[in-house]
């Protein structure tokens, strides 16, 4: 790579790194072209991104971000996931490294926190914010729905009396 090349690929790291929610490390060892392309493939329809990448070039990158800590994680073969959606990377290579066991999931990082890997498992049981946001309004919605009924029993026992009282007259 020429000098030029890697000031790029380090700006274009860091600014992954300072603005993504969540990043993801992992160590693709032995991962064909193929098995790449699909985690890529799942990364992109989840709107996450991965990219293998190269240690002094994301340790340079990673310097003066918030996620520092990360640095001491870039040795060996690694590879980053990241998105602004904070369990989208972290499902997608979790679920595809229980699939494939040649890539192993190493630890993330958000803008705060370090999250360890049996965190980041915990993470991917999570279900989507879609189906969370669903279930906290059928709770708010349940009781408001039992109050009105409780306001409304009263009158149809009335209406339901006069109308057995009218159907006794003759």
């Amino acid at each position: 790579m020429k000098r030029k090349d890697k000031e790029l690929a380090v700006e274009k790291l860091e600014k992954v790194f300072s603005q993504a929610r969540m990043v993801v490390i992992t160590r693709p060892q032995g991962l064909s072209v193929a098995e790449v392309s699909e985690l890529r493939r799942r990364m992109r329809a989840a709107g996450a991104r991965f990219q293998v990448a190269k240690n002094k070039l994301a340790k340079r990158a990673i310097a003066n971000t918030n996620m520092k800590a990360l640095g001491e994680h870039f040795t060996g073969p690694t590879a980053i996931s990241w998105s602004d959606d904070m369990l989208a990377p972290t499902k997608v290579a979790v679920e595809f490294a229980k699939e494939n066991e040649k890539l192993s999931v190493v630890v993330g990082a958000t803008q705060e926190n370090t999250i360890s890997k049996e965190n980041l498992q915990q993470l991917a049981q999570l279900p989507p914010i879609e189906v969370v946001r669903a279930k906290m309004l059928g709770l708010f919605q349940t009781p408001a729905q039992q109050l009105v009924r409780v306001l409304l029993e009263p009158s149809s026992a009335l209406a339901r009396v006069l109308k057995a009282r009218a159907e006794q007259e003759p």
